[in-house]
């Protein structure tokens, strides 16, 4: 859907064509002091709406196993937030002013519509999807936002996916404009018997590197000892933390680079200085179903997940 000024819109509806949710985008940004507001219009049948109510609701999910394995009455689902609007018959004390994208919903789809709009907390995580191994089927773990809009007398009134609509939406956070400092780490080794040690320095040209973007890793190592270094090995590692029945950290290796033939027999006091370019591509991912990447709504293309967070979150 486009006006003059070539306004995009996303539109789902019910399978019995009888909603029909209008939104403005699917990407809302967390700017760490505020979160974008979901706003959107509801279109409803008239003759389909009767004597019931209009509600669309907000929730983030957070599902931490296969839905194959749902028995038992036992889900691998975990609701971290659920809010209800009333979008028909509007109650005055949830009514806000309509956004300039409201209004013009409002005024082309006529009386039968009913804007809502919804403030996602900003302590929610950030959507994010653990990547599936070949055999996983069924829905991915991770995080998701969901907006449902339906029919009914009561919130309870159990509703059916052919009168209801169900559209995917994503909380993101994008990285500081600014750069930070240069990141830079040392470390000393010593060994048992010798008053010698093997000094290692590493650091990144910048602090931030986007997807598929080499990165330069500087090393520099000071050998006063008497062992012989013969292969520098760096590493990339996702950190997780996870929050189920306990909190718990979970890494991942998203890219490695190996250098051989460095050898240098100690015995006389040494630095040598070596530059790695490491590659993080989802596609060189080895271990499945441990690595979160970022999922996006609109094109279904992946990332590897980068989140930067100021903020208590619950997962």
């Amino acid at each position: 859907m486009g006006d003059k000024a070539g306004t995009r819109v996303f539109k789902k509806s019910s399978p019995n064509c009888k909603l029909t949710v209008y939104l403005g985008k699917r990407d809302f940004v967390d700017h760490l002091d505020h979160v974008d507001p979901v706003d959107g219009v509801i279109l409803v049948d008239p003759e389909y709406l009767k004597d019931r109510k209009v509600f669309v609701t907000l929730t983030c999910a957070f599902r931490y196993g296969r839905e194959d394995l749902d028995v038992l009455g036992l889900s691998f689902r975990k609701d971290l937030y659920i809010y209800t609007f009333q979008a028909y018959p509007p109650i005055p004390e949830e009514s806000k002013p309509h956004s300039h994208l409201q209004e013009r919903l409002l005024k082309k789809m006529g009386q039968n519509a009913y804007p809502f709009h919804f403030t996602i907390p900003q302590n929610l995580p950030c959507s994010v999807t653990l990547q599936p191994g070949p055999e996983d089927t069924g829905k991915a773990c991770g995080v998701d936002f969901e907006i449902r809009a339906f029919c009914a007398k009561t919130t309870e009134e159990k509703n059916h996916k052919r009168n209801s609509v169900r559209l995917m939406i994503r909380k993101v956070q994008y990285a500081p404009e600014k750069p930070g400092p240069q990141p830079m780490v040392e470390m000393t080794r010593s060994f048992l018997m010798s008053d010698r040690s093997l000094h290692l320095e590493a650091s990144l040209d910048k602090e931030l590197y986007y997807h598929g973007e080499p990165i330069s890793v500087n090393v520099h190592v000071t050998n006063n000892s008497t062992k012989t270094v013969k292969r520098v090995k760096i590493s990339v590692r996702q950190y997780a933390d996870i929050c189920l029945f306990s909190t718990a950290q979970y890494k991942c290796p998203v890219a490695q680079i190996e250098r051989e033939g460095c050898d240098q027999t100690g015995g006389l006091p040494w630095r040598v200085s070596h530059v790695f370019c490491p590659t993080c591509f989802l596609s060189s991912v080895t271990h499945w179903g441990t690595v979160l990447i970022v999922l996006y709504c609109v094109c279904m293309c992946t990332r590897l997940m980068i989140y930067i967070n100021n903020s208590e979150q619950y997962l």
